[in-house]
């Protein structure tokens, strides 16, 4: 494992016969590891102030590590874009600090794979905090967008490049934007950031989710245009027992836009910290009718509203509206929230 200093941060690379990894360690104490961004470069992401102050801050009290994933940034070789393979380089760091278990923060497309690591590895995660994240990437776009976007980026990177930026920084300037398009171009060849941005789209952890054993966090903005809130809420609601936070502002990066909420927010769950922020969950026999309680019950036994109308002889649009009720209540994001919150609470006996 090489080892080489920059202002602020200790770059090293951990080899194994498969890939090199780049990774970067800054502050004292516990680890947390920063899941790999959809683009990421150690000393370019470095030499940004509100990103460097971001991260300087959450290492006052622990040791922040972040890596480049392999074939961009500063970590050499062929990328392997594959969900196995994202999750083997985030593994392969976790290895190389010898102090497992950690805690992970997965963001943006760096989520999935953080989640996939927690609920395969276990004894390599301690806790697990997801920001602006998602479980299912074909949910990002229409497949016309998602296929228009990852053909514009491997033939035309430069105004690719262009297009993300002003999806990913909407409070931006147009200075700053410029300056994140430089970015992208600098951190990873065409071919490899429109390779990188199709398995963005395929990744898929939902039947990974609650498999999750470790404490997790989930943060969102609630206008995030890069990836919309509701997809943050049907993460919290699938990984058992995990708390959600939703976030004001409309900025992706959590550096951008109010910062401190997210840092604060982030060091509250973190190990030697208060407790974690909870998600209050209110006992569903509490405030819901009896009848309300039947069409949940129903719903996580997979039944659609008309099979559910016919089983308690209700008309359809009773159905729907008993299970708006629920999700309204429930704070349930989506039908699918709404079974996983029934079987997580022992619901489907009556």
């Amino acid at each position: 494992m090489g080892v080489r200093d920059e202002p602020g941060q200790t770059l090293r690379f951990a080899r194994s016969d498969e890939r090199t990894v780049a990774w970067a360690a800054v502050g004292t104490g516990p680890p947390l590891v920063v899941g790999g961004w959809w683009m990421g470069h150690l000393e370019l992401n470095w030499a940004d102030p509100a990103f460097r102050a971001f991260f300087g801050r959450l290492a006052a009290g622990h040791t922040v590590v972040r890596y480049d994933r392999p074939g961009s940034g500063l970590s050499p070789g062929a990328p392997d874009h594959s969900l196995d393979g994202e999750v083997a380089a985030l593994a392969d760091v976790v290895a190389a600090l010898g102090e497992a278990p950690v805690t992970l923060l997965g963001a943006s497309s760096g989520g999935p794979v953080a989640a996939a690591l927690a609920a395969r590895r276990p004894d390599l995660v301690e806790r697990l905090v997801l920001y602006g994240t998602f479980a299912d990437g074909s949910r990002l776009a229409s497949p016309a967008v998602r296929d228009q976007l990852v053909a514009l980026v491997g033939t035309h990177w430069g105004l690719g490049s262009r297009v993300l930026a002003d999806l990913f920084l909407p409070g931006a300037t147009p200075a700053e934007r410029d300056g994140f398009a430089r970015f992208q171009r600098a951190s990873a060849t065409a071919a490899t950031a429109s390779a990188a941005l199709a398995a963005a789209y395929a990744f898929d952890v939902r039947a990974e989710l609650d498999r999750v054993a470790a404490p997790t966090l989930v943060l969102h903005r609630r206008d995030d245009r890069a990836v919309p809130v509701a997809l943050g809420r049907d993460v919290a609601a699938t990984v058992p027992d995990a708390s959600f936070v939703a976030l004001e502002g409309d900025e992706h990066f959590p550096w951008r836009g109010d910062a401190d909420a997210v840092r604060r927010a982030v060091l509250a769950f973190l190990p030697g910290s208060s407790p974690a922020p909870r998600r209050e969950v209110t006992p569903p026999t509490s405030v819901l009718s009896p009848r309300e309680l039947d069409v949940l019950r129903l719903v996580a036994e997979g039944l659609a509203d008309r099979e559910i109308a016919r089983r308690l002889s209700l008309s359809p649009h009773t159905v729907h509206r008993h299970l708006a009720n629920v999700r309204s209540k429930l704070d349930l994001p989506s039908r699918a929230a709404a079974a996983a919150y029934a079987e997580r609470h022992h619901l489907l006996e009556p």
